[in-house]
Order: C-alpha cells, then sequence, then structure tokens
C-alpha cells in the first residue's frame, strides 16, 4: 500500500512535495523548526486541503474517499494533542474504535498493553502527567488499528525507557505490514530506527532515501547549519554536533 504526495503545496508553508510512502516502513519526517514537518503531517492525514497537488492512499485520492473511511485506514497523533473530557483511560482509548463502530475489547486491551497503561486503565485522565497523557492518546490511535499511523513528535514527552517500547511497538506495526510516518527531532532515534528519512527544508524536500543517505553529515550541515559527524555502529549511532 502507498500513501502518496504529489506536487503538494500549502500556501507559506509547503512547495512542491513528491513522495511516496510504503506500508511496512518506519518514515521519519525531520527538519529544522518551521520547515514543513506538522503540516505535511495533517496534510497526509487530509486534515489541511493543499492549494496545489493531491494525497492518494492506494492511489484514490484522498478527498474521494469517506470520512468513515479513511478514520479507518489512517491513524493521525497532533503535536500538541489534548483531552476535553475527564474520563477513564479506558473509555478515551475505546474511542479510537469509532470508526469501526465497535468497542471491541482486544485491539483496546492490546493498545493498552503496548503504551504500558493496563495498569492505569481506571485513572482519570485529567489525574494523567503529560508523558501518561501522550500515552494514552497514541494508544487511541492504535486501538483503530489503522494501516497508517500518522505521529507528530510522539517521543517527545515520553521517558527513555517509553520511548524505546514505543519504537519496538510500531516496528512490530511495520513488520506486521503498517505504514509509519513520525515526524521527529531527534535525529539519532530517526537515523537508528527509521527505514526511510525525508529531510523538509522551508517547505520543500531537502533530502529522502536512506537513513544514511538522507542524515548525511554534509546534509545535516547544509540543512540546519552545524556542524555534525556520527559516531557508533549501525543501530546505534550517535550524532555529535560542533
Amino acid at each position: 500500500m502507498t500513501l502518496a504526495a504529489r506536487d503538494l503545496s500549502v500556501a507559506n508553508r509547503l512547495t512542491d512535495v513528491f513522495l511516496d510512502l510504503h506500508s511496512g516502513e518506519i518514515t521519519a519526517i525531520c527538519g529544522p523548526n518551521g520547515a514543513g514537518k506538522s503540516t505535511l503531517l495533517q496534510v497526509l492525514a487530509g486534515l489541511i486541503e493543499p492549494v496545489g497537488g493531491t494525497v492518494c492512499l492506494n492511489e484514490q485520492p484522498l478527498a474521494g474517499i469517506a470520512p468513515r473511511e479513511r478514520a479507518r485506514a489512517i491513524g493521525y497523533l497532533p503535536q500538541t494533542p489534548e483531552i476535553a473530557w475527564d474520563v477513564p483511560v479506558r473509555r478515551l482509548v475505546e474511542l479510537g474504535r469509532m470508526p469501526h463502530g465497535d468497542a471491541r475489547s482486544g485491539p483496546v486491551e492490546a493498545a493498552l498493553a503496548a503504551l504500558d497503561l493496563t495498569h492505569l486503565a481506571g485513572r482519570r485522565t485529567q489525574s494523567l502527567s503529560g508523558g501518561e497523557t501522550a500515552r494514552v492518546l497514541l494508544a487511541r490511535v492504535l486501538a483503530a488499528e489503522p494501516r497508517w499511523i500518522l505521529a507528530d513528535e510522539p517521543l517527545a514527552a515520553l521517558d527513555l525507557a517509553h520511548q524505546l517500547a514505543l519504537l519496538h511497538h510500531l516496528r512490530a506495526a511495520a513488520d506486521a505490514g503498517a505504514g509509519v510516518v513520525l515526524v521527529l527531532h531527534d535525529l539519532a532515534l530517526a537515523m537508528n530506527h527509521a527505514d526511510r528519512v525525508v529531510v523538509l527544508d522551508g517547505g520543500r524536500v531537502a533530502a529522502d532515501g536512506r537513513c544514511e543517505d538522507a542524515l548525511d553529515h554534509r546534509v545535516i550541515e547544509r540543512v540546519w547549519n552545524v556542524g555534525a559527524r556520527w559516531v557508533g555502529d549501525p543501530g546505534q549511532r550517535a550524532l555529535i554536533v560542533t
């Protein structure tokens, strides 16, 4: 399955973006502040209509797909999610099943377990910490069992153990056939855990390909304006900036 961007433009935010994203892969979208990363993810999720170009899911224009079908196919986690109602954690995660018209316990319990939330399932959401809240909202996305998982900075509020656990779960989802697209600021996490990296700069694609190529030190120096070098073995690399 593919999620494709064709000549996408959003006024003052994206220009002429072409991408073919593939299921079974983790794609990291990286770039400096204001590069257009969150905008691109929102366009791919069908939440922003581009002024030019199209997004296609398996060659079908996303704009022509019924909202419920689109919600079953694409799960989206925004950068600054909020919980409007003080409901129990399990109830909030169950809301992820709405596109399917059911509240099947299997996917809900699996999502709670994947995000280490089973012991918090009865807690009210407004009593949670920031990191716990971020995990609950991502669990709601996972409970829908979407074919595509689009998440904007999903690791930002998590401690190291939960970051690694989530990355391992997303890897398992990709290995099972889902497409995973993550906006990441941490270039080392992108290098070590993604299959592919798309670098945005000024709303345009500055690099796209294997992590070793798209995050080559020359790309980092050109886009982020810092000296950089990678150390360590593949899968365990650290970025030294100067």
